[in-house]
């Protein structure tokens, strides 16, 4: 295969690749944020303190955390179907990449607001802060460059899916990967394909690293 033929399908299989990335992490990230931070607040001490509440959702995080993505990719298939009209091409794969990737982003959450300092919270309750104020004034800025550091870890983590997805009918490159590279044993196309997954996630990486250390420093300036 010549470097001619490969192009087109390189560049489409790079959009179609950051189309289901950037859309499944926006809602990833819609749908993971408030789950997280519901996970503190309704553990023990939190500001909702409701342990069965807090046990069942916990549970199933945990069981969505736990299942292999292709296994997942497959079990979605009715529900993608019924949510987009169709099981395969690059929209159907947001579905699965962002169910796949709100439970890991949920617990990045809960990780990052646990670690903000209880005595600002008990600060802004002292002065008649509601819940939602504290959570929207405390816990969610003070949090911020661990939320950007979860970010940009979950974004990689659905390049990676991604990948795996276009292997069953998802596009993107990993499809053009199968398709072009190992079934007509077109080793150039693979390794090709494998540089520019590598190239994204560097730059997911050098960005989303950068994001944190501007916040961090900003948050000590202040």
């Amino acid at each position: 295969m010549t470097w001619s033929e490969m192009q087109p399908l390189l560049q489409q299989g790079t959009v179609d690749t950051l189309y289901m990335v950037l859309w499944s992490t926006l809602v990833t990230v819609l749908g993971g944020l408030p789950l997280g931070v519901f996970l503190v607040l309704t553990d023990k001490g939190g500001l909702l303190q409701n342990l069965p509440v807090n046990r069942v959702f916990g549970v199933i995080v945990n069981i969505g955390r736990s299942l292999p993505f292709m296994i997942l990719l497959i079990a979605l298939i009715p529900f993608t179907q019924f949510v987009v009209g169709t099981f395969i091409g690059p929209t159907a794969m947001i579905v699965p990449l962002a169910v796949g990737a709100i439970p890991f982003f949920a617990r990045l959450v809960e990780t990052a607001v646990r670690e903000v300092d209880h005595g600002l919270v008990e600060a802004v309750q002292s002065m008649g802060g509601s819940i939602p104020a504290v959570v929207r004034k405390v816990l969610l800025p003070q949090a911020l460059p661990s939320l950007v550091s979860a970010v940009t870890t979950t974004v990689i983590v659905l390049v990676g899916y991604s990948a795996m997805a276009g292997a069953v009918g998802g596009e993107g490159l990993g499809s053009k990967a199968v398709t072009y590279g190992f079934q007509r044993f077109e080793t150039q196309f693979m390794l090709i394909t494998v540089v520019i997954l590598i190239a994204i996630v560097t730059a997911v990486q050098l960005i989303g690293d950068t994001a944190v250390r501007l916040l961090a420093r900003r948050g000590r300036a202040a």
